[in-house]
């Protein structure tokens, strides 16, 4: 089994400013200077746990280049993308009021987005078997006319949106196990029924009202938006349920030609921005699950792009676990932390309701 790895130093040189966590820096209110939640550290630690471990050594580097204009505007609108060029040289804000980036921000989005374009294209022709696109900035809030919530450009929507143009693939299941709902990729294939807009995520998080069981897509494209929003404290016994009883089936009757996980890691058991308790065991997990099924139904053609994750310390392992099974290794690392024994990590009663009211959705895919 052939890994591809995406990952470009240029990547944690993208610059969210001096916010103190999510609020501007501004000593007149008595904000002192810190960095945004939303920083090069988890990645990049990603990225040096996979080469001190020796992980490196059994994935196919693909080098990204910049998505193009015509690329981006497969997505978003011609005025996101004038906003996003303004802005360029200076720095400014990617539309949403809380997506801040430096000067070359959106040089080094470009990058990130083209780093999506360029993984999946190389599991659709065969250079890989699989590919894992360590790309910042992330993506899967970003709107057709918008960034959102960190994200400058929709990652992986535009790269499903090239490859069906210059590859031809014509169905795709995107998973996303952010701890956040995956709203942007969601708005862009809202009418699609060639795209399966799965999500797991935390009830209620972010967006504040987004990502509810009723969000189901219109017209032709009613029913291939999968929505499974999970209680507060969730952990691995209720993530690995709903990876086996909603996104297991649901791919089984979707039948994609590509799978592509938005690989967020916000889920995990430290995460400032989540309140789930997912471990790297539990991240595994749902990789295989994923990974086994798009062995059978599309030959195991997935592509797994990064998103959130937000503890530096513990992220590296949760995304080192999902590389891991990608590349078939079968002595993994041992996870340092021991967040296995905290509660609630068996499945609980009030989320095996919420993992069967999706249940019940699953007949319209």
């Amino acid at each position: 089994m052939s890994t591809g790895y995406v990952y470009h130093e240029l990547y944690g040189w993208h610059d969210t400013g001096t916010h103190a966590s999510l609020v501007p820096a501004d000593p007149r209110r008595g904000i002192q200077p810190f960095r945004h939640l939303e920083n090069p550290e988890a990645k990049r630690r990603v990225h040096e746990l996979v080469v001190a471990t020796g992980l490196i050594d059994r994935l196919t580097r693909l080098a990204p280049r910049p998505a193009t204009d015509d690329e981006i505007l497969l997505v978003h609108t011609p005025g996101h993308l004038a906003r996003l060029t303004s802005a360029n040289d200076t720095g400014g804000d990617g539309g949403d009021g809380g997506t801040p980036f430096g000067r070359g921000g959106l040089d080094i989005a470009r990058l990130a987005t083209g780093g999506a374009i360029r993984a999946v294209e190389a599991v659709l022709d065969g250079e890989v078997d699989n590919a894992y696109a360590l790309v910042r900035p992330p993506g899967h809030h970003a709107v057709p006319d918008s960034g959102m919530g960190f994200c400058m450009l929709a990652n992986i929507a535009i790269a499903i949106r090239a490859a069906r143009r210059s590859r031809g693939v014509e169905r795709v299941a995107v998973v996303d196990v952010d701890v956040h709902h995956g709203n942007g990729t969601q708005t862009v294939f809202w009418e699609d029924p060639t795209v399966l807009a799965l999500s797991l995520h935390q009830d209620r998080m972010f967006p504040p009202d987004s990502g509810h069981l009723t969000e189901r897509g219109e017209g032709a494209g009613f029913g291939y938006t999968l929505n499974l929003p999970l209680p507060p404290g969730t952990g691995n016994g209720g993530y690995l349920e709903a990876a086996r009883r909603v996104v297991l089936p649901a791919l089984r009757r979707f039948r994609p030609d590509l799978v592509i996980i938005a690989a967020g890691f916000d889920a995990n058991a430290l995460d400032p921005l989540g309140r789930m308790m997912v471990t790297p065991r539990g991240y595994r997990e749902i990789t295989r699950v994923v990974l086994d099924a798009a062995a059978d139904l599309c030959e195991g053609r997935v592509v797994a792009v990064h998103e959130g994750g937000y503890a530096p310390a513990y992220v590296p392992f949760c995304a080192n676990a999902v590389i891991e099974v990608l590349a078939g290794v079968t002595e993994p690392l041992k996870e340092p932390f021991s967040f296995d024994n905290l509660g609630q990590q068996e499945l609980q009663p009030h989320q095996d309701a919420a993992i069967k009211a999706a249940e019940e959705l699953l007949g319209d895919i």
